[in-house]
């Protein structure tokens, strides 16, 4: 195999593994040296590792809720004032993100394991449309490559990236699975997403204690149960998944480093004639 990518890119050496973090999994203090001693240990078993991260949980509805209350009282906005809300609200919501970013980088470094914090647009990120509705346009993944080469851990922040004329646009809630789904098709990578449920469930197995696990999915059936409304995955991260064919890893944040006992998503095992 060659090694450059069809654009021309060329590819980190050895196996790479992208791991992404919801929000329950850098909840605490706790739970981001938890998710760093995970990247460690795939490291330390020679994986080449990305970590992408969500804001902590209830930091995105937090930064909401101030935003409100600073612009309490004004009227409703329209043209160009509009533009310049949305423009501010983005960069206040990618800061929870940032956050996260930087101190799980922090764990990492604090392990003896080299790593960097990147904002969206740093990692390779290009996005087009609106502020608050952005959607990934490409990913330019020589800077984590660079990292990777040099025996760094890029830890990304999720949900924002950079459109061509620089702003930082924010790409709708959940929007974290769908960054990292984007790197690990950019690296040829598998991706993890690592969340608060144990697998990918038929039914939501914080209401019904009847719902069943999925040991494996291919990526037709994650996609229809996505735009059916299971809300382990986005539903456009579960779209992206099946377009470029990056197989899946879904399990909690105490799971086995293995991941043992998750969701397995990958193509349809090709049947015999």
């Amino acid at each position: 195999m060659s090694d450059r990518d069809s654009a021309g890119r060329r590819r980190p050496a050895g196996d790479v593994v992208v791991l992404k973090f919801g929000g329950t999994s850098v909840a605490s203090p706790r739970r981001v040296r938890i998710a760093a001693r995970r990247l460690a240990a795939h490291a330390s078993r020679g994986r080449r590792v990305v970590a992408v991260v969500s804001a902590a949980a209830g930091a995105t509805d937090g930064i909401l809720k101030r935003a409100r209350r600073v612009t309490q009282g004004a009227e409703a906005l329209s043209g160009e004032r509009a533009r310049a809300a949305g423009r501010e609200l983005d960069r206040a919501l990618a800061t929870g993100e940032d956050r996260s970013a930087a101190l799980l980088a922090l764990a990492l470094n604090a392990l003896g394991v080299p790593a960097r914090s990147l904002r969206g647009a740093e990692a390779g990120l290009g996005a087009e449309g609106d502020f608050g509705a952005g959607r990934i346009r490409e990913v330019h993944p020589a800077a984590l490559v660079a990292l990777l080469d040099a025996g760094i851990v890029p830890v990304v922040s999720g949900f924002q990236a950079a459109r061509a004329d620089g702003e930082t646009v924010t790409l709708g809630r959940g929007a974290s699975d769908a960054t990292a789904v984007a790197l690990a098709a950019a690296l040829g990578a598998e991706c993890h997403i690592v969340t608060d449920v144990a697998a990918v469930f038929d039914r939501d197995p914080n209401r019904e204690s009847s719902a069943r696990p999925f040991g494996r999915l291919d990526h037709g059936q994650l996609t229809a149960l996505a735009a059916a409304g299971a809300k382990v995955v986005q539903a456009e991260a579960a779209r992206l998944a099946e377009r470029t064919g990056v197989q899946l890893r879904i399990y909690a944040w105490n799971a086995p480093v293995s991941g043992r006992g998750g969701t397995l998503v990958a193509m349809r095992p090709v049947e015999a004639a």
